[in-house]
């Protein structure tokens, strides 16, 4: 990565560098709604990549890739932030489905299916998957949900890197529990989705072949199995019968 002269050879470094902004920038899209372009998100993340270089070159260190995703995406992030991206109704739809989430587990003791909690909207099951698909936006689960005005996303910085254990340092072993049981609670199929997407880093695509289904149909479980986790990390746990 160094010229003749032994100085830090920044195109290349970029040149190298560059699929990685892009393999972050579709990863991040399946938590955004469909008027968010993946090409802002990639640049956005170039600059993200070029203050990456730049820091390097002044003695970061050798862990440059772990370095640089991590400014990649939050120059991502930071965009999206600047350019208001999340639609007026979006949190409004999603809240409905998160009441109905608790309510069904309460009245239910289990995870309540998506025929039930179609039906406890007054919609069709087409039609609830629909809003699945439109409200994917509303997956950034933000620490102000939980009474800090943070901004950042609360499960991108959560399951990005799990060998720094962030969740245990800022929330504190009984969240990062809680927030392991939910996960647990998961209907299988949404929890191998969260499993293949957090874990094992797939796209929607890669993670619909896995569980044969097509993107959409992932994109749904998704929406539905964070807002499952919701309505556990901000205190709505449903009592089981007793």
């Amino acid at each position: 990565m160094y010229n003749a002269q032994g100085v830090l050879d920044k195109d290349q470094f970029v040149s190298q560098y560059a699929p990685l902004v892009k393999r972050i920038a579709y990863h991040l899209m399946a938590k955004l709604p469909p008027s968010v372009q993946v090409e802002d998100l990639i640049q956005n993340g170039m600059l993200g990549l070029l203050d990456a270089v730049g820091r390097f070159e002044d003695g970061l260190g050798a862990q440059f890739e772990t370095y640089a995703a991590q400014r990649i995406r939050g120059a991502m992030l930071d965009g999206l932030r600047e350019n208001d991206w999340l639609p007026r109704g979006l949190r409004r739809d999603m809240r409905r489905i998160e009441a109905a989430i608790d309510a069904l587990e309460q009245a239910c003791g289990r995870p309540p299916t998506e025929g039930e909690l179609a039906q406890s909207l007054g919609l069709s099951l087409s039609d609830y998957q629909k809003l699945l698909q439109e409200a994917r936006g509303h997956q950034l689960v933000y620490l102000e949900d939980i009474g800090d005005r943070s901004d950042e996303d609360f499960l991108e910085r959560n399951f990005a890197a799990p060998g720094l254990d962030p969740l245990a340092m800022l929330l504190g072993q009984d969240m990062r529990a809680a927030l392991v049981r939910a996960i647990e609670d998961l209907p299988e199929r949404e929890k191998m989705m969260m499993a293949l997407y957090y874990d094992e880093e797939l796209n929607l695509r890669e993670i619909g072949e896995v569980l044969g289904v097509s993107e959409s149909r992932v994109c749904q479980l998704h929406t539905q199995a964070i807002a499952r986790l919701r309505c556990r990390i901000l205190g709505a746990s449903p009592k089981k019968p007793g």
